[in-house]
């Protein structure tokens, strides 16, 4: 999948006058069955995560609070996308290297994922990523 299709979507927010329900569940856009979810928080000033793509892995990011912004890469385009709003979900899909900065203070952000963890699934430097791309 080109970076360029990695585009924000839209939840379905349910709610009333005493807040706000997002469900996440296979259907119109997740197109992969659950079978992990965890969370990033407590990221310090300064501090960016990520750095690494998937070799199989499909997984949706989703700032439950505040914010960070997250680089896509698929080896022959670079783009960035803002996450800041908990009703908005980023698709990582295989063979995108994601890297996230600027956290904001208190930023959650949480992943949901299709497999579960697999150091072997990992491509974790810029270089073979870009060998395995065809594009280093």
């Amino acid at each position: 999948m080109p970076v360029s299709d990695c585009r924000l979507i839209d939840l379905t927010v349910r709610g009333d006058e005493r807040g706000s329900l997002v469900a996440i569940e296979p259907g119109e856009w997740l197109s992969f069955a659950i079978r992990r979810v965890y969370y990033i928080y407590g990221t310090k000033a300064g501090v960016s995560r990520g750095f690494h793509a998937h070799r199989e892995l499909n997984q949706w990011a989703i700032a439950v609070s505040g914010s960070c912004t997250v680089l896509l890469d698929d080896g022959e385009q670079r783009i960035e996308v803002k996450l800041d709003r908990p009703d908005q979900a980023l698709p990582l899909p295989p063979m995108i290297w994601h890297e996230m900065h600027d956290f904001s203070p208190g930023a959650v952000v949480m992943l949901v994922v299709d497999e579960l963890y697999d150091e072997g699934d990992y491509i974790r430097s810029y270089d073979d990523f870009r060998a395995a791309t065809g594009s280093g």
